[in-house]
């Protein structure tokens, strides 16, 4: 997944630990808001904070689609669709386009608050598709230093 080099522009990277804080705050606020948003749903109560929370949600995804194209610019020499993280931002662009068609029918007055929140639930789906990838992503680089430490040891008690 990461050649050494790649791998040595990630751990120096700034933007590494700035996708590591951006990821879990935006899985924490996406969670909060999916209850706010079922809430008004369900019951019809809650618009406001419902509303605020999505569009908080859209903010933070926005925040770390930028510094995760500045990442990827880093570690891998472009911006976005770099062969590893290829299907990754290609869902990542689905997960943008809707979160920014909620944001524009809310800017807009499009369809009913209900129907707006709607799109908020189909973005917040794509979502967790997106997120469950580079969960897997995360785990599979892991797996491979591992697998290369491991290597290396046995490389260097042959050697003696």
């Amino acid at each position: 997944m990461y050649t050494p080099e790649q791998r040595r522009r990630r751990d120096e990277s700034p933007w590494t630990l700035v996708q590591g804080i951006l990821a879990p705050l935006q899985f924490l606020v996406f969670l909060v808001s999916l209850v706010l948003v079922v809430n008004f749903l369900l019951n019809g109560t809650g618009l406001g904070a419902a509303t605020a929370s999505v569009v908080v949600k859209t903010g933070i995804l926005y925040g770390i689609m930028v510094t995760g194209a500045i990442w990827e610019k880093v570690v891998f020499g472009q911006y976005l669709f770099a062969p590893a993280f290829y299907w990754e931002d290609m869902v990542s662009m689905l997960v943008i386009a809707l979160h920014t068609a909620y944001l524009l029918s809310w800017l807009f007055d499009w369809f009913t608050p209900a129907g707006q929140l709607w799109i908020a639930l189909a973005a917040y789906a794509a979502y967790v598709i997106n997120a469950a990838q580079f969960l897997l992503k995360l785990r599979a680089a892991r797996l491979q230093e591992a697998a290369n430490t491991a290597a290396a040891g046995t490389l260097a008690g042959a050697a003696e």
